[in-house]
């Protein structure tokens, strides 16, 4: 479970049609930034613009070798390549996105353009990787704005893209030997696509998402590494567990604690933490995180670290704040446990992927019918067209897939995603919960603010899945004995 989801591709293809309009709109917001920025510019006395140009080092150029993955995403462009011949597409990676008047969030490409370039976090805001369609297939150029030399303006005086403000930024001639693919100068692409359309191609963006459904064994390595810093990263909350107690807006400090740790030990969160103690467990995207961690309630975390790679774990767990579950949070955690793992049971190679939800929403039924919660038996609330009782108290699916985006291949279409066959090399994610509001009249008192989710991230093999997760404890006594070694005290 997550905040975010894959919400455009950013693959374009562009068409060769005149441009103008859409040249005079740039050229009129460019305009406006610059009225915008001007108050706060300072004048360059002469001095300054002779001193600031001289006296600087020759820089010292690395020798530089392709990067392991390039020969990955090499193959990826190949396969673009062949389903779209004779075609020129455009695979941007998006620009910086403004948080707050002149302050930008932090840069991370979209997952398509890093997907098939291979450049991951270090990647340039506004750079775009061209297909350009020659005989026999295509030839591809990655534009980007290289660094300004330091006789220009630029150097100095843009605080968005200056060196001086931001500090060194990657040459044309390093980029292309580390990712093995040619490089030019952003302004190349901008001089001749004056006079191209660029429109969004449905066709393109479906494609590249669904190449993302079977990962290599690069990728597969990377999520691996994923998993491995978010267990660490649960690690430092458990252990924070006093401290998180004591804060009054303990929710806020778990959110604190596993940022250290995906900061640390990747490039940041693949996407907003969730730290949702005693009801607040109930809303399925709680990051408002503002509220105590009050010993007696549970505390469901959902979280996950992203690798400078840009690949992401996607882990929940959830937790009893005083160590020890009370009756009916183990009854509740239990049942939501075995739901998980009859969606483990159902996730085998040729299998569709529905039938991971269809398993665990079978056990949620039942469970929920037992407890005495439905107005009809389980198998009138599991009957597709008439029934959904049950959905009440779990209305999220139980499976995702999971690589560069935490809902990642979100543009595949259905026949390849909700109804596709699970094959070897997929990742995906298992993730049932049971949530009870604290003001839902149809259940009794005592399940009232109980919410428990278990997300593991599994991956796909050709003897069945692999649960990428498990060193991360997943049941109640397997919970309340991590607990009790790491936080003595909570």
């Amino acid at each position: 479970m997550s905040r975010t989801g894959e919400t455009a591709t950013g693959a374009v293809e562009v068409t060769s049609e005149t441009a103008h309009e859409r040249a005079a709109e740039r050229d009129a917001r460019d305009e406006r930034e610059a009225q915008a920025s001007a108050n706060r510019r300072q004048r360059f006395g002469q001095g300054f613009l002779e001193a600031i140009s001289t006296g600087w080092a020759e820089r010292d150029e690395p020798v530089i070798r392709a990067r392991p993955q390039a020969t990955f995403a090499a193959a990826r462009r190949m396969q673009v390549s062949s389903a779209f011949p004779g075609r020129r597409l455009v695979v941007p990676a998006g620009g910086v996105a403004v948080r707050s008047n002149d302050t930008d969030y932090p840069f991370r490409s979209h997952s398509a353009f890093a997907h098939l370039t291979g450049w991951e976090r270090e990647a340039e805001p506004d750079a775009v990787l061209v297909f350009d369609p020659v005989a026999g297939g295509h030839e591809t150029t990655l534009y980007f704005r290289e660094r300004a030399d330091r006789t220009t303006a630029e150097f100095y005086a843009d605080a968005s893209i200056g060196e001086f403000w931001i500090g060194p930024r990657p040459a044309l001639a390093g980029v292309a030997a580390d990712l093995g693919l040619a490089t030019a100068h952003l302004d190349e692409f901008r001089a001749y696509a004056e006079d191209l359309v660029v429109g969004h191609n449905d066709e393109l963006s479906r494609f590249v998402s669904e190449l993302r459904l079977v990962k290599d064994a690069f990728e597969i390595e990377q999520m691996r590494l994923a998993v491995q810093a978010t267990a660490d990263g649960f690690d430092d909350i458990v252990a924070a567990l006093p401290r998180i107690v004591a804060h009054p807006r303990g929710e806020r400090v778990v959110e604190g604690v596993f940022h250290l740790r995906a900061r640390t030990d990747g490039n940041w969160e693949g996407y907003d933490t969730i730290a949702a103690s005693g009801p607040h467990a109930c809303y399925l995207h709680w990051t408002r995180n503002d509220g105590p961690v009050v010993p007696g309630d549970l505390m469901l975390i959902d979280a996950g670290v992203e690798v400078d790679s840009l690949y992401t774990a996607d882990i929940t767990r959830t937790l009893p704040v005083s160590g020890r579950f009370t009756e009916v949070q183990r009854r509740v955690y239990e049942a939501v446990r075995e739901a998980a793992d009859a969606g483990l049971r159902a996730a085998r190679p040729g299998a569709r992927f529905r039938e991971v939800h269809e398993a665990a929403m079978a056990v949620i039924a039942a469970r929920v019918a037992e407890w005495g919660l439905l107005p009809v038996a389980a198998e009138e609330a599991l009957a597709p067209e008439t029934g959904g009782q049950h959905r009440r108290y779990m209305v999220h699916g139980t499976s995702h897939h999971l690589g560069l985006d935490v809902h990642d291949c979100a543009q595949a279409r259905r026949e390849m995603y909700y109804d596709g066959v699970l094959e070897a090399g997929m990742v995906f994610t298992i993730e049932p919960g049971l949530y009870f509001q604290i003001d839902d009249l149809t259940v009794p008192e005592e399940y009232r603010g109980i919410g428990v989710r278990i997300e593991d991230d599994i991956l796909m093999t050709t003897q069945g899945p692999v649960n990428l997760s498990a060193d991360i404890p997943r049941t109640p006594d397997e919970v309340e004995a991590w607990m009790a070694r790491l936080a003595p005290t909570a």
